[in-house]
């Protein structure tokens, strides 16, 4: 890869106001030198019906390219029911389908979340590593940006007014812009077997990883 990095910026939520939403706009303005985040809206993505995977609608097949171009990914999750929204685990198994066509394979990835609750989006943020490790995603682990009380965190028009909260975001945009340039070039998903294999630079050998979503 170039020492450009790209990093495609998606929030889970849909909501006018979303503080997830403007966690994400905040971001953009703490990446690091020679890199940018690239929005994506989920707004305009279908659900999931397997009859469609190989046809699949214009802004599918938008997302699994943007996602093709970055060298990184930067998922905003808020927490429903203890775990991702639905519009977000919808995405995700889209653009892991067809199988053997998975978008996220190799790509480095950072998450983070706000939510008006004590512990942030603690619990989502967990869950939503477990679905990355199945994609094949290589997750920054440290820090972890979980935005407790955002209704503090944020002004009436949606601006970061925590310090604290800016240094963290500032932090992990920084790691992950390392993590991606350590680890790059990303492995490459292979279209033609069952299973990807994904040799990981710091593990020296290679495992087997199980494409995403099977048919149900």
């Amino acid at each position: 890869m170039s020492s450009h990095v790209r990093i495609l910026g998606i929030a889970g939520s849909l909501r006018r106001g979303s503080y997830n939403q403007a966690a994400l706009r905040a971001a953009k303005l703490f990446v690091p030198e020679n890199s940018e985040i690239d929005l994506f809206q989920l707004d305009g993505i279908p659900m999931f019906n397997e009859d469609d995977e190989k046809r699949p609608p214009s802004s599918v097949l938008e997302l699994k390219k943007r996602i093709r171009r970055a060298d990184a990914v930067l998922i905003v999750t808020p927490e429903y029911n203890y775990s991702i929204p639905g519009v977000l685990k919808n995405a995700i198994d889209w653009a892991s389908r067809p199988h053997g066509d998975s978008a996220w394979s190799g790509k480095s990835a950072a998450i983070m979340g706000a939510s008006l609750g004590a512990i942030g989006t603690a619990r989502a943020q967990y869950h939503l590593r477990q679905i990355l490790v199945a994609l094949n995603l290589f997750t920054l682990n440290q820090p972890e940006v979980v935005i407790a009380d955002a209704a503090h965190r944020f002004d009436e028009n949606g601006n970061l007014i925590h310090e604290p909260t800016k240094q963290l975001i500032q932090e992990l945009l920084k790691n992950l812009v390392d993590w991606t340039r350590r680890i790059s070039p990303a492995p490459e998903s292979t279209s033609a077997s069952s299973t990807a294999t994904a040799r990981h630079p710091l593990s020296g050998g290679a495992r087997l990883i199980p494409a995403g979503v099977r048919a149900c």
